[in-house]
């Protein structure tokens, strides 16, 4: 091992200026006295800004003679001084390429030396850096980018710092003017820094921590053969994501365009019997079509329920019943042929009426269908009661036929239940009121809904009270 020279050991004058609390007297080995080895010292100043560097073993046994050339050569580095440092929300959103989960976590950052370090407290760089295996976390700046980004994070004030390793970090302050200094100092900093390959001695001294001679000697012949850092950038970006994602999306676009152009049609599905016809929600002409009748056969039961064991009962078709069960025996009448009223589970009779004016109220067009809405309305403004019973038997003789034999059972069933008025409290009033707008109502609704709504009840009463002149077969 080859000494210093001599003119390192003399007794150098210190400048007077540059004394003050952050002296640091390091002691220098002599190499041509012995003697004077232990005893001789030099004093070097510097300032809290400089990064200390820990003296080097000069044993064989710790380090080879190529590294401790190597090390000499890279040492004399520029003196980092601090830029800006101060708390922001970070986010490491991409570790060479891959993506991270996002967490964020406040941070100490110090921009520095061409890069930013990450303290979980406030702390000066250089003493942190005196602390036994503290490896603060950081980026380096050389050919990275920086953006601002609103598709990364739902917080205001993001922007996006990645690096030529395909490292991605967010950085987050609520307070408009910090964020925005912050953004600026980073990208002036990234600015100032060369665009080429010249980040290779910070890279080198990364390597010389870690490898042997051999490797480092190998290191250097394929690091001067690297292309560009925005070649690097762009090919490592490539490699992450354009081939596998180009190769998935097509993969996937393949797939989807195989499915649509197999699957199977509404109708095979019907026939197979994987999609039944739904009762609720479909078209009145449709339902009776599929059960060849003119009435839906749940109406039927529905109605012969009631009358069974729901004429007494206080309040009927006004009580609401359980939400829950109404859309469960919802479910099993579109999804089951056979259906039991009389079963415990729909005990209660308001879940059956409940479950009978939800079938009204999802018919895409309800009882009275909507071209004849305005001539039910007209009809009923008539002064001359006879007329008006007669202009409202018209209308309904001229109803699909559907639609007129379901108005016919169900008005008669609500007849049966006002005659027991003095029992169920339920008035062909109070039925119009309940039935009106469910059965009647128009395309698009205007202004004149609260007008609307009390003609609909008067509809409702009057076929109601003149249930006999209405529906009669008899001509006039």
């Amino acid at each position: 091992m080859q000494g210093l020279p001599a003119s390192d050991t003399s007794s150098e004058k210190l400048n007077p200026t540059h004394q003050n609390i952050g002296a640091v007297q390091m002691r220098i080995k002599n190499a041509n006295s012995h003697h004077d080895r232990h005893s001789q010292s030099k004093s070097m100043i510097l300032s809290e800004t400089v990064k200390v560097k820990e003296p080097i073993s000069r044993h064989r046994r710790n380090h080879s003679q190529h590294n401790l050339i190597l090390t000499d050569i890279i040492s004399p580095k520029e003196q980092t001084v601090v830029e800006k440092e101060g708390y922001l929300l970070k986010a490491k959103i991409a570790d060479g390429g891959k993506k991270l989960r996002k967490n964020w976590s406040t941070s100490w950052i110090v921009l520095a030396g061409g890069k930013i370090e990450f303290y979980k407290e406030s702390k000066q760089p250089a003493l942190a850096n005196l602390k036994a295996g503290y490896k603060p976390e950081w980026v380096d700046l050389c050919g990275a980018n920086i953006e601002w980004t609103t598709e990364k994070s739902s917080r205001k004030n993001v922007f996006q710092i990645t690096t030529i390793s395909g490292n991605e970090f967010l950085l987050q302050s609520d307070i408009d003017f910090i964020i925005l200094d912050w953004f600026h100092a980073i990208k002036n900093a990234i600015d100032r820094l060369p665009k080429e390959q010249s980040c290779t001695p910070r890279n080198l001294e990364f390597k010389l921590q870690r490898s042997s001679s051999s490797e480092l000697l190998s290191s250097l012949s394929t690091e001067s053969k690297e292309p560009k850092s925005e070649h690097r950038k762009s090919l490592i970006f490539r490699l992450n994501y354009s081939a596998s994602d180009t190769n998935d999306r097509n993969r996937v676009k393949s797939r989807l365009k195989k499915f649509i152009n197999r699957r199977p049609s509404l109708k095979t599905l019907q026939e197979k019997g994987l999609i039944k016809d739904q009762v609720f929600g479909s078209h009145l002409q449709l339902v009776c079509e599929h059960e060849n009748s003119t009435v839906p056969l749940f109406v039927k039961r529905c109605i012969e329920a009631v009358e069974k064991r729901g004429l007494d009962v206080d309040g009927i078709y006004r009580v609401s019943g359980n939400l829950a069960t109404i859309q469960k025996l919802r479910f099993v009448v579109n999804q089951e042929e056979k259906l039991n009223l009389d079963d415990s589970q729909w005990e209660d009779i308001h879940v059956v009426t409940g479950a009978l004016k939800m079938f009204f109220r999802e018919l895409p067009e309800p009882l009275f269908p909507y071209c004849f809405f305005e001539q039910f309305l007209e009809a009923i403004k008539n002064p001359d009661s006879n007329t008006r019973v007669k202009s409202i038997r018209h209308l309904v003789q001229k109803l699909p036929r559907p639609n007129r034999d379901t108005m016919k059972i169900l008005f008669e069933h609500l007849k049966k239940i006002a005659a027991k008025e003095s029992v169920n409290l339920m008035t062909t009033q109070s039925l119009g009121i309940v039935f009106g707008p469910t059965l009647l109502r128009p395309e698009k609704e205007t202004g004149n809904m609260a007008v609307h709504m009390l003609y609909q009840n008067q509809i409702v009463e009057l076929m109601l009270s003149e249930y006999n002149k209405i529906f009669s077969s008899e001509e006039d």
